[in-house]
C-alpha cells in the first residue's frame, strides 16, 4: 500500500492529570503520539479542580505534535486522517457560557469532596436515602457524579445561578466541553467567529455517570431533575459511543475531520481490550477502574459496586452494560510521593525503590487522600500509613503504595464475584479468573505481579496498554467504516504478558487482614482538626 493510501483515526484521551492524542493506523499501530499534564488546583482541603481553558489549550498541543511527530515519520496525517474519537476523565464536571464560551467556574474534578454536605442533605431529605435514585441510574447519592457538583456550582457561583436563570448555562463533562469547541463553540483561534456554533452532546457512557440518566431508556430522567432542581435545558444531548458527531471546526490543527466516537476512559477501556460479556479489566491511572462486561443485563450490586454503561456502538447497536468499582487513588498516590514528600524523582523510580526491600515490612498504607470509592463509600475516610518502626524506611513505604493499589483491586474484585456468581452467563467471571490490565501504571511488573499474588489469579497485560486511547479510536472507526465490531473482538496474535500468583495462599489471607485492619482505621477522620 502506498503512502497516499493510508488510513488514520486520531483519539483525543483527555486524562485526570494529562492529556494526550494518538494517532492509530488501519492495522491500530499507533503512528504518532504526544502528551503532556496539565496544572491541578487545589483551593482547598479535598477540592480538586482544573482550567477548562488549560485542558482546551493542552488538547491543541497534543494534536499539532502528534501530527508533526507522525508526519515526520512519513506518514501523510492530513490526506489519511478519517475521523477522531475522543475519551476523557468521567464525573469531572464544567459549566460554562453559550454566549461568550467562557468557563463560568473551574471544572470540579470527579474526586473533588466538597459537596459532601450536599449528599448529607439529600439523603435526610429523599425517602430512599442514600439509595434514592439506585433504581433509575444505577448510582447512590455520592460526592463521585456530576448532579452533585453541578447542585454545589447552583447553589454557590453567582454567574452560574444568573447564567441559568438566562437559558445562557450549558453543563456538560470533559467531553461535552471539548466536543462544544472542537466543533466550534469558542475553541478556534477566532473567538467572535466560532462563538455559539459548537455541537452540544454527550456519549451514553459518560451520561451514565452524573446520576441524571436513566440506565434502561439512556435518557435524562425528568423526576430525577425535578427532585434535584436541575433544568432540562442546561443539559446536552445523549448519542450513542460510535457515531458521527459533527466535523471539526476551523481553528484546530485537524479542521474538517469528523468526530465519530466518544466514551468515558472506563468504558473506552473496556473496547480496547475488546472485553466480552464476563470479562473484566482493571485500568491503572489516577484513580483504578475495575469492570466487567454483563452484556444486556444491568446488574444490581448488593456490595458496594456500581451498575452502569459498557458500551453502545451505534444508535441502533444493542447496549452493553458493566458493574464498575471505582477506586479514587492509584497511581495518584505515586505521584504524592513524588510531588508532595519527594521520596522519588520520577514516578517510573517507584519500582526500583520498592524493590529494594523484599516486603512492606508489616506496613499498610491507605490512600483515602479524599475518601474511599468502591465497595466502602465512605467520604469520611482520610489517608493513614501504619505498622511504621524504627525498622521502615522510604522502600518499605514506596512498597506499601504499590501494594495498597493491588489491595482495593482484590476488595473491588471479590465484591464483583459476590455480585455476578448466580447470574446467567456470567458464571464464567467465577472460574479460571484472568484480569485484563491497562494504563500507564502497568509497565511495572513488580505491581502486575503483587497484584497477581493478592488476587491468587492471573493478570494479562496487553502489548499495547494505552487501551483507554485505542477504545476511542476504535469507536471512531467503525462509525466511519474503517473497522467492524468482529474486527475489534477478534482473538489477537499480540505478545501480551501474563503474571501468574505466586503468594502462598495462607500468607495472602493473612496479608488480606492485615489490610482490613488498615482501611478500619482511615474511617471517620475527615473533621479532623487543622
Amino acid at each position: 500500500m502506498s503512502r497516499e493510501e493510508e488510513i488514520f483515526i486520531g483519539s483525543i484521551d483527555q486524562g485526570t492529570t494529562s492529556t494526550r492524542f494518538i494517532i492509530y493506523d488501519r492495522f491500530a499501530k499507533a503512528v504518532g503520539s504526544h502528551q503532556v499534564e496539565f496544572p491541578q488546583h487545589y483551593p482547598q482541603p479535598g477540592w480538586v479542580e482544573h482550567d477548562p481553558v488549560e485542558i482546551l489549550k493542552s488538547v491543541r498541543e497534543c494534536i499539532t505534535k502528534a501530527l508533526d511527530k507522525a508526519t515526520a515519520n512519513g506518514h501523510n496525517i492530513d490526506k489519511g486522517l478519517k475521523a477522531i474519537g475522543i475519551t476523557n476523565q468521567r464525573e469531572t464536571t464544567v459549566i460554562w457560557s453559550k454566549s461568550t464560551g467562557l468557563p463560568l467556574h473551574n471544572a470540579i474534578v470527579w474526586m473533588d469532596v466538597r459537596t459532601s454536605s450536599i449528599c448529607r442533605k439529600l439523603e435526610s431529605k429523599l425517602s430512599g436515602g442514600r439509595s434514592h435514585f439506585v433504581n433509575v441510574c444505577g448510582l447512590p447519592i455520592s460526592t463521585y457524579f456530576s448532579a452533585i457538583k453541578l447542585l454545589w456550582l447552583m447553589e454557590n457561583v453567582d454567574a452560574v445561578k444568573a447564567s441559568i436563570k438566562t437559558g445562557d448555562a450549558m453543563f456538560g463533562t470533559i467531553d461535552s466541553w471539548l466536543i462544544w469547541n472542537l466543533t466550534g463553540g469558542c475553541g478556534g483561534e477566532d473567538r467572535d467567529q466560532h462563538q455559539v456554533k459548537g455541537v452540544h452532546v454527550t456519549d451514553c457512557s459518560n451520561a451514565s455517570r452524573t446520576m441524571l440518566m436513566d440506565l434502561k431508556t439512556l435518557n435524562w430522567d425528568q423526576p430525577t431533575l425535578d427532585a434535584l432542581g436541575i433544568p432540562l435545558s442546561v443539559l446536552p444531548k445523549i448519542i450513542s459511543n460510535s457515531e458521527i458527531v459533527g466535523k471539526i471546526a476551523n481553528g484546530w490543527p485537524i479542521s474538517g475531520v469528523p468526530i465519530a466516537g466518544c466514551l468515558g476512559d472506563q468504558h473506552a477501556a473496556m473496547l480496547g481490550q475488546a472485553c466480552g460479556i464476563g470479562e473484566a479489566k482493571s485500568t491503572y491511572g489516577t484513580g483504578a477502574f475495575i469492570l466487567i462486561n454483563t452484556g444486556g443485563k444491568i446488574v444490581k450490586s448488593t456490595h458496594g459496586l456500581l451498575s452502569t454503561m459498557a458500551f453502545k456502538l451505534g444508535p441502533d447497536a444493542p447496549t452493553n452494560y458493566a458493574l464498575e468499582g471505582s477506586i479514587a487513588i492509584a497511581g495518584a498516590a505515586v505521584q504524592w510521593l513524588r510531588d508532595s514528600l519527594g521520596i522519588i524523582r520520577s514516578a517510573s523510580e517507584i519500582e526500583e525503590l520498592a524493590a529494594t526491600v523484599e516486603n512492606s515490612g508489616g506496613v499498610y498504607f491507605v490512600p483515602a487522600f479524599n475518601g474511599l470509592f468502591a465497595p466502602w463509600w465512605r467520604d469520611d475516610a482520610r489517608g493513614v500509613c501504619i505498622g511504621i518502626t524504627r525498622f521502615t524506611n522510604k522502600g518499605h513505604i514506596a512498597r506499601a503504595v504499590l501494594e495498597s493499589m493491588c489491595f482495593q483491586v482484590k476488595d473491588v474484585l471479590d465484591s464483583m464475584h459476590k455480585d455476578t456468581g448466580g447470574v446467567e452467563g456470567l458464571e464464567e467471571s467465577k472460574k479460571e479468573f484472568l484480569l485484563r490490565v491497562d494504563g500507564g501504571a502497568t509497565v511495572n511488573n513488580l505491581l502486575m505481579q503483587t497484584q497477581a499474588d493478592l488476587l491468587g489469579s492471573s493478570v494479562l497485560r496487553p502489548a499495547d496498554i494505552e487501551t483507554t486511547a485505542l477504545g476511542a479510536a476504535y469507536a471512531a472507526g467503525l462509525a466511519c467504516g474503517v473497522w467492524k465490531v468482529d474486527d475489534i473482538f477478534a482473538e489477537k496474535a499480540e505478545k501480551a504478558s501474563v503474571f501468574r500468583p505466586m503468594l502462598d495462599e495462607e500468607l495472602r489471607k493473612k496479608r488480606l487482614d492485615s489490610w482490613f485492619k488498615a482501611v478500619s482505621r482511615a474511617f471517620d477522620l475527615a473533621d479532623l482538626s487543622l
